[in-house]
Order: C-alpha cells, then structure tokens, then sequence
C-alpha cells in the first residue's frame, strides 16, 4: 500500500469514527492544508487542521481511483471525484496537502 493510499484509509476511518485529532497527527506539526475553489482554509498547522477537521468534518469516504508521484485522483463514496497532492516530510508525515474538487 503507497503512504497516499495509507493516508486516504486513514481518512476513511476518521470519516467513519469522527477521532479527528488522531488523524491529524499524520500531519507535520507546521503542516498546511488548502483546498482549490472551496471556501475552507487554507490551514497552516496541525492544531488548524485538526480545528477544521473538527468544526466541518467530512462525511464522506472517498477510495483512490489512481496516483503517481504523490499526487492521487480520488472518487467520494456519493460518486464526486477530486485530486490530492501531497508532500511528505522527511519523518513520513504530511507537510503540505492540496485538494481540489472537480
């Protein structure tokens, strides 16, 4: 399993139990998080992002359709599909994560 397909499962299971703030420890303690055309963020650091994980959470799952380069196209389990890239710290966490919603 590629660390971007680990980090959608982890999603998924934060989705699933609503533990935001265990999901937010994949990020970079100075991680940013933004999101192109929606009106949400942009995040600098893991605290943001857990809070707006915590105040707008997600409520659905969205599985992997295909990736290269850390750069992964995904599909929502109502069937809108989107494309994330991430970049990783050296310490295998999240340093920057950019979401766009077709």
């Amino acid at each position: 399993m590629s660390r971007t397909t680990d980090h959608v499962e982890a999603f998924n299971e934060a989705v699933r139990t609503g533990d935001w703030d265990t999901f937010a420890e994949r990020f970079a303690e100075d991680a940013t998080m933004m999101f192109v055309n929606v009106p949400a963020g942009p995040f600098e650091g893991r605290e943001a992002i857990a809070e707006g994980y915590r105040t707008n959470p997600p409520t659905e799952t969205m599985s992997v359709l295909e990736e290269a380069d850390d750069v992964a196209r995904f599909l929502w389990s109502s069937g809108g599909t989107g494309t994330m890239s991430i970049a990783w710290a050296p310490n295998g966490t999240v340093q920057a994560l950019a979401v766009s919603f077709d």
